[in-house]
């Protein structure tokens, strides 16, 4: 494992988030992705450092979103996602959420699991 590699914000409108986020912050758009589910979309967007903590916003995840924004995730990135995955699957303290290896369109590989508090941690090979 070698650094955070982004933290996951559920939105209710991707759009309006990506433009707040551009025009606010001054983060970049880096990458659009459809889901594989063909439901939910996603968007990472950063600073210019290309080893830097993205912000990932996800819009089509949950239909009932509080009125707090809601993080839904903060993954680690990983050089070997197959290694890790086996590695966590001989623990016997830790509950996975995927029962595999999830491939996006454009390549990026991940899995989830649950932390102590039911928190979501995804661990992510670009």
């Amino acid at each position: 494992m070698k650094k955070v590699d982004h933290i996951g914000i559920v939105v209710r409108n991707l759009e309006t988030s990506i433009s707040f986020y551009q025009e606010v912050l001054d983060l970049k758009l880096k990458a659009r992705v459809p889901h594989t589910n063909g439901v939910i979309q996603l968007a990472f967007l950063g600073y210019e450092g290309s080893d830097e903590t993205e912000i990932e916003l996800i819009q089509g995840y949950s239909d009932t979103l509080p009125s707090e924004a809601t993080i839904h995730h903060f993954a680690i990135t990983v050089d070997d996602i197959e290694e890790e995955y086996a590695r966590i699957q001989s623990l016997e303290n830790v509950e996975l959420i995927d029962e595999e290896i999830v491939t996006l369109p454009n390549g990026y590989r991940y899995f989830y699991i649950y932390g102590p508090e039911k928190e979501w941690i995804e661990f992510f090979q670009r």
